[in-house]
């Protein structure tokens, strides 16, 4: 057997083994759509398998510690029967998708929180924060009103800080960006989340005031006292929406806006038009009015006292439309009508504040904000000027959870007038741990 024979045969014998081993090799399996991260819009955002849209899933759990209102009397610690301290734990879920499309960006956004307190007959409630869909310039449903811009400097709002903040609520809008940071929107919004109440003042002679018959329940008389839209009402139902437009600027320094709203004050003829006789008047009930605000604000960085340090300033002036000057914590109405001419005349408010927020270091953080806000009711009904103050320090030792306190004072300063309110002075303390994720 000659060389070639010998390696002609091994060459054979090889080819054979390994297509015996290839036989025996197993099926491969299919290929797995593994999660990919999306880095297009932010950390945390990952594509949803099969999908070109990014999804973000996040939330907060936050727990607090209340002293509530141990100011001056009438006060919380001075009646047995009231929640003084209070205990509060809340959980947010946050869901937020985002795809590119030829049209410009499609979202969509999902805030929920369920919140237990102390003493609350509403514990354990599911509460629909914000829920939105925003494609291209388009943004449809639950969010923060258009209108609202600077609401003060405090640690999420805790405390009523006296601005123009509804929290959010439901609209159609749309939003021009012209370039360079400006931009221009203009919404229509559910007036019924903006309201405040309607009043009615009886026929005065002297001190006596005259009523005969059924009297509607936000009737005044004389050394009565009165509330918001829940205690006392004359309201209709909803008919026209409010409309809101904003002029705004995002840019290195900060952001401005300059913004107006119209608001449908209307008088439930319906209800309360017959009782305008049985209550003294002229037996005709007013027509309805249209409200409006006006307002401007401003944010200025100030990286130069600290990184983070900002200025914030803002400013409003409404008729009939209360809660866009600024939300007070003591009692207002958008108008009075006056049973003896069967007139509607609207309240004038104005309303001015300011904060600051500091770093003291990268990991500790104050802030303080002050506001005032005048409100003037027609037809004899009390005025109020209205004082709050608010200050707090957060430590924040890694990223995403903050612990610290905040301290609150507000003064409400009532005129003489048909209305029977004392003035008042609030102090309130709440301590909290909150984890942002």
């Amino acid at each position: 057997m000659n060389i070639k024979s010998i390696l002609l045969g091994a060459a054979a014998a090889a080819a054979a083994a390994t297509g015996a081993q290839a036989a025996d090799l197993p099926v491969a399996p299919e290929p797995v759509d593994y999660v990919r991260i999306c880095d297009a819009f932010g950390t945390g955002f990952f594509y949803i398998p099969g999908t070109e849209t990014c999804l973000r899933v996040g939330g907060r759990i936050r727990t607090e510690f209340r002293f509530n209102d141990f100011g001056d009397s009438d006060n919380s610690w001075d009646e047995d029967s009231d929640i003084s301290t209070a205990f509060r734990a809340r959980g947010y879920i946050r869901l937020d998708s985002r795809t590119n499309t030829e049209f410009g960006l499609l979202r969509t956004y999902l805030d929920l929180f369920v919140t237990n307190t102390t003493g609350s007959s509403s514990n354990d409630s599911v509460n629909l924060d914000k829920a939105f869909i925003q494609f291209g310039g388009l943004t449809a449903g639950r969010t923060t009103s258009f209108y609202d811009f600077y609401t003060g400097n405090n640690w999420g709002a805790v405390f009523n800080q006296g601005f123009s903040d509804n929290g959010d609520q439901n609209l159609f809008g749309y939003t021009y960006a012209f370039g360079n940071g400006f931009s221009v929107s203009v919404s229509a919004e559910d007036g019924t989340d903006r309201r405040r109440s309607i009043l009615g003042v009886a026929a005065i002679t002297g001190t006596t005031t005259i009523v005969t018959g059924t009297a509607p329940t936000a009737l005044l008389t004389t050394g009565s006292g009165f509330g918001t839209a829940a205690a006392a009402d004359l309201y209709g139902g909803h008919k026209i929406p409010d409309f809101v437009a904003n002029l705004r600027v995002d840019q290195g320094w900060g952001s401005a806006q300059i913004m107006g709203a119209l608001h449908h004050v209307y008088y439930d003829k319906t209800t309360y038009g017959p009782l305008a006789t049985a209550a003294g008047g002229l037996g005709y009930a007013p027509d309805s009015e249209l409200g409006w605000a006006i307002g401007a604000g401003v944010t200025f960085n100030v990286p130069m006292l600290a990184p983070g340090d900002y200025v914030g300033l803002q400013a409003s002036y409404s008729q009939g439309a209360v809660n866009y000057a600024g939300n007070v914590n003591g009692s207002a109405a958008d108008g009075v009508v006056d049973f003896s001419n069967g007139d509607l005349d609207l309240t004038d408010a104005w309303q001015i504040g300011a904060g600051f927020t500091h770093f003291w270091t990268p990991t500790l953080n104050s802030s303080i904000t002050a506001s005032y806000i005048s409100i003037d009711h027609p037809n004899g009904v009390q005025d109020l000027d209205e004082w709050n103050v608010q200050g707090n320090i957060v430590w924040n030792p890694v990223s995403g959870l903050d612990i610290g306190a905040e301290v609150e004072y507000y003064n409400d300063d009532y005129s003489s007038g048909i209305g029977g309110l004392s003035d008042k002075d609030a102090v309130n303390v709440v301590l909290r741990v909150q984890r942002t994720f």
